[in-house]
């Protein structure tokens, strides 16, 4: 399905956040409980892309049919590149993008105005946070040689793009 074909949906609400009550936590008093069958990624974040669809929907029936625009959407994963040269194999990146984009699909089959979708990143780079210890590309980057390396990723993001979102 194109990203933006088909009828309207429901904007049904997938399940929330696990977390256990935790004092030393403020403001929330909240921390997180790892769901085990759950994938993660390497800065522990849960990979839920049902929440996708419900910010988006949420998004709507709070302020209206307005256009909207994912433009950072992606997860840091541990991809090296394969032995002997033989590219860069991140199925756990391929995976999120998949479902991410197909949340995106549910949202503007449920009527959902989105115009755009950036994936988060192109290269792997230095994040403010975590300097260059985890790695958010599709196209790997050797730091100390500057070599890239086209993940499988980017060639699937590329057949993505050349689709218009078609599976």
């Amino acid at each position: 399905m194109a990203l933006g074909a088909g009828n309207q949906r429901s904007c049904a609400r997938s399940r929330g956040n696990v977390v256990r009550d935790d004092p030393t936590q403020w403001p929330l008093r909240a921390s997180a409980v790892p769901q085990k069958a759950a994938t993660h990624t390497e800065t522990g974040w849960e990979v839920h892309a049902p929440a996708l669809k419900d910010l988006l929907c949420w998004f709507k029936d709070r302020y209206g049919p307005i256009p909207l625009y994912i433009t950072e959407n992606g997860a840091a994963f541990y991809d090296p590149p394969a032995a002997g040269g033989n590219g860069v194999h991140d199925p756990l990146r391929c995976d999120y993008l998949n479902q991410h984009l197909g949340a995106v699909a549910e949202a503007i089959a449920a009527g959902v105005d989105v115009r755009g979708y950036m994936l988060w990143s192109l290269f792997d780079n230095l994040e403010w946070s975590l300097g260059y210890t985890k790695r958010f590309g599709i196209v790997h980057v050797n730091f100390e040689t500057q070599e890239r390396t086209l993940k499988d990723s980017a060639t699937l993001y590329s057949k993505i793009i050349a689709s218009n979102g078609l599976s």
